[in-house]
């Protein structure tokens, strides 16, 4: 046998459910499911240092604040510090009252006291009990009968409706989980929750919450939808049921389980914030939410800051995020490819208002998370001229000519290929003013003078060529066609732009030019940037014609110095 072989003789594949008339592949989600966060439970207690009683304070009006209406924040049997949290909660008023908090607590006696003696003064509470109904747990842990498992659960229940039952003042909710549900077999599983909604007497206008778990995700995320319509449709006394779902991300598939499960009939769904949890966590609620907003849907949940809620809880828990988390990610929103910022730019310049979101790459707009667009597109060596365009544009409010945009980028290409490294916009606006802005020699501007004109422009241009200053006269069409011809040499205008660089009185203005040499291997551009656009403009074509001058054979270069330095 090979080692694979060997490895995979000890696994048994996961059996099918019998569902032939399965209906949640053609359902649709149309509305949110009630959201429970277990942050302060199972988030905290997947913590390598639990949280103390005033950060879970602070977590927990962060969760109000996003709008969930359950909140799971407790094992108060399991320790002192939960204990005194939920006091805290409950003697400082701290909860609203669309609010309810839920602890959770094993199928044993003293637990169930305590844990429903830490909920006295409640206005409303969730108890949620637990016992592991799969086989492995049967057998190994609790070395039970399948009747003595469900007796477990019964007795569990009638323990907390009589211990419930002596505080009147308190709106009262069961809920019950079979433990390891994924792993169990469903009828043995719906008989439990069966006998427990009996237990309770749950009726449609007293529901009991059955919690169903991928406890460990065993199979594909369609299998635990098939199990979940399973139970929809066989469960006993169904309208007195709030069917949920608690995922767990064993095979990386927690929020696909939990959305095919809200098609196959769940109702509510429990997880944490980016997929806090035990082991390889829990559903990421975050990506539950945000998943139904791009499809119109409206979540419940406000995570219109993103950024700050994801710091918060980077410093609460000691686990970074990681960049490539979806919607919440430092780099989720950023192209390095250059066809993706080609088509993101072009995206953004076609957005007109009112229209839906529907830019390439994005399937959803940053700033509806608190998130800026500056990051949206990165330059390194993987990047094209979009991508160079968008940064200069977004960053620097320069609109480059689409053959400018090659030619820089080009540029741009050597520099990240020499260094290995990002080009950010201000190291990008370095590289463009070296390439073009900073191009003073062989011919240095020294000044200019324009004629009066209406149809004709003459000018006076100053410069300096060979080492001697001309003052050279000129006549065209415009400025730039004036100044070209004063310089004397076979050169062709074949592009010109000019936009302003901001707005108001002050603002500085940009020119490009784009000129071709008789003899040189072709075109280039050049820019100027100045308060005053004539003389961006004349700037631009020194530059042109600098960048130009580079390319010549040293020869070639000198006779058109020496050209230049008599054509007065």
């Amino acid at each position: 046998m090979t080692a694979n072989a060997v490895r995979i003789a000890k696994y048994r594949p996961f059996p099918p459910v019998a569902l032939p008339d399965r209906r949640w592949p053609d359902a649709v989600i149309e509305r949110a499911p009630a959201w429970l966060s277990t942050d302060l439970r199972d988030g905290n207690q997947a913590l390598m240092e639990p949280l103390g009683i005033d950060d879970k304070l602070r977590l927990f009006h962060t969760l109000v604040s996003l709008g969930f209406k359950e909140i799971e924040v407790a094992f108060p049997a399991a320790s002192q510090t939960d204990f005194d949290f939920v006091r805290a909660l409950i003697e400082g008023g701290h909860i609203p009252r669309d609010v309810t908090i839920s602890v959770l607590t094993q199928a044993r006696d003293h637990l169930i006291e305590r844990t429903v003696e830490s909920l006295r003064g409640a206005a409303r509470a969730i108890v949620h009990v637990y016992v592991s109904t799969a086989p492995a747990f049967r057998r190994v842990v609790f070395r039970k009968t399948r009747p003595e498992v469900t007796a477990m659960a019964v007795e569990a229940v009638r323990q907390v409706r009589a211990l419930t039952a002596s505080q009147p003042d308190t709106a009262w909710t069961l809920e019950f989980t079979p433990e390891n549900f994924s792993g169990t077999e469903l009828e043995f599983a719906c008989d439990v929750c069966d006998q427990v909604t009996q237990a309770w007497g749950a009726t449609a206008q007293d529901k009991v919450i059955i919690n169903l778990p991928a406890t460990v995700e065993l199979a594909t995320p369609n299998v635990f939808a098939d199990q979940i319509e399973w139970m929809h449709t066989n469960l006993a006394r169904r309208e007195a049921v709030v069917l949920s779902v608690h995922t767990h991300n064993d095979r990386g598939c927690a929020v696909a389980a939990a959305e095919l499960a809200l098609l196959a009939g769940a109702e509510r769904v429990e997880g944490c914030l980016f997929g806090n949890g035990e082991r390889t966590g829990n559903a990421d609620l975050v990506t539950l939410a945000l998943n139904l907003m791009t499809q119109g849907i409206d979540p419940g949940l406000d995570f219109g800051a993103l950024d700050a809620l994801r710091r918060q809880m980077e410093a609460h828990t000691a686990i970074a995020v990681h960049p490539r988390h979806p919607y919440a990610g430092e780099l989720v929103f950023t192209a390095f490819s250059g066809s993706h910022q080609d088509a993101i730019r072009k995206g953004f310049a076609a957005r007109r208002p009112g229209q839906a979101w529907d830019v390439p790459y994005l399937p959803v707009d940053p700033a509806d998370l608190g998130r800026s667009y500056d990051a949206i597109v990165r330059v390194n060596s993987q990047s094209g001229k979009g991508g160079v365009a968008y940064l200069m544009e977004s960053a620097h409010g320069m609109h480059l000519p689409r053959g400018m945009q090659v030619e820089f980028s080009r540029a741009v290409q050597r520099h990240t290929d020499a260094t290995g490294k990002e080009v950010d916009a201000e190291a990008l606006w370095g590289l463009f003013a070296r390439e073009y802005l900073e191009r003073a020699r062989p011919v240095f501007y020294v000044g200019h003078q324009l004629g009066a004109g209406e149809e004709v422009q003459d000018i006076l241009l100053r410069f300096e060529a060979d080492k001697r200053v001309v003052a050279a006269s000129g006549r065209g069409n415009g400025p730039v066609d004036a100044a070209v011809n004063a310089l004397g040499l076979p050169l062709t205008v074949l592009g010109y732009e000019e936009h302003a660089l901001g707005a108001g009185a002050d603002a500085k203005a940009v020119a490009y030019v784009e000129l071709a040499l008789e003899g040189a291997d072709g075109p280039t551009h050049g820019a100027g940037v100045s308060p005053n656009i004539l003389t961006a403009a004349i700037l631009a074509v020194f530059s042109a014609l600098n960048r130009l001058m580079a390319t010549l054979p040293k020869d070639r270069r000198k006779a058109l110095m020496e050209r230049m330095a008599h054509c007065e």
